[in-house]
Formats: C-alpha cells, structure tokens, sequence
C-alpha cells in the first residue's frame, strides 16, 4: 500500500500576504485561491516539484507562526539561499551537518521552514 503525503497546513494572520509572501518571495505556485464562505479561504501553494502541497489560512485549532520544521529538499542549498535571499526573504545558512546542508527561513508570521541538501556518505 502507498501512502503519499499530499497537503500540509500552515496557519497565518492575513492570507493575501502569505500568498505574496509564498509566490513571489519563495517561488511556490499558487493552486487554488477560493473563498468558500465569508469565513473559509481555501488557498494552496506548491513548491515547484513537489507532490505535496501547502495550504495557508485562517485554521481551526493552529495559531499562526506555531509550524515548525517544514523541510523541503533541494539539489543545491548554496543555490537555494541565494535564489531566496535575491527574492527578499530572509534566509539563513548554509548550516554544514553530516545528514545534509541546510538554509532556513521563516514566513512573515514565523512558520519555520528549512531547505535540506541532502549528503549521502561515500
């Protein structure tokens, strides 16, 4: 049986900014952006490659700024960090450990991410 990871939730304050925020700072690509009600906004984001995919909004039980470790991986994290830092966002790394190399930022709310360069030994 296959299980595939196909959507997380990341809370935040105001939605058309983490669209800006996803979109044009990081380079996601925005899938949906539908109100279904006066108080549901369904917004989903993806990272370029992905099979998973980031919902952001107003959710029920999670308080913005509150996710932490999201990881993506990437084939170059010195390449990932300039891409985000010539986008604005402010990234830090490239922090060296034996399991990977990896740049982290964080959205205007505080949800923390961190891009992984994956090393394998040999």
């Amino acid at each position: 049986m296959d299980i595939k990871l196909e959507l997380v939730s990341v809370p935040v304050t105001d939605i058309d900014r983490a669209i800006a925020f996803y979109t044009d700072q990081v380079g996601f690509v925005l899938d949906h952006d539908h109100r279904v009600s006066e108080e549901v906004r369904f917004v989903q984001v993806t990272p370029p490659g992905s099979a998973c995919s980031v919902m952001v909004g107003h959710l029920s039980g999670m308080e913005p700024g509150t996710q932490r470790q999201l990881q993506c991986v990437v084939a170059d994290a010195d390449a990932a960090l300039a891409d985000l830092l010539s986008r604005g966002v402010e990234a830090q790394g490239v922090d060296e450990q034996p399991w990977g190399r990896f740049v982290y930022f964080a959205d205007p709310d505080g949800n923390q991410w961190a891009y992984q360069q994956p090393v394998f030994p040999g």
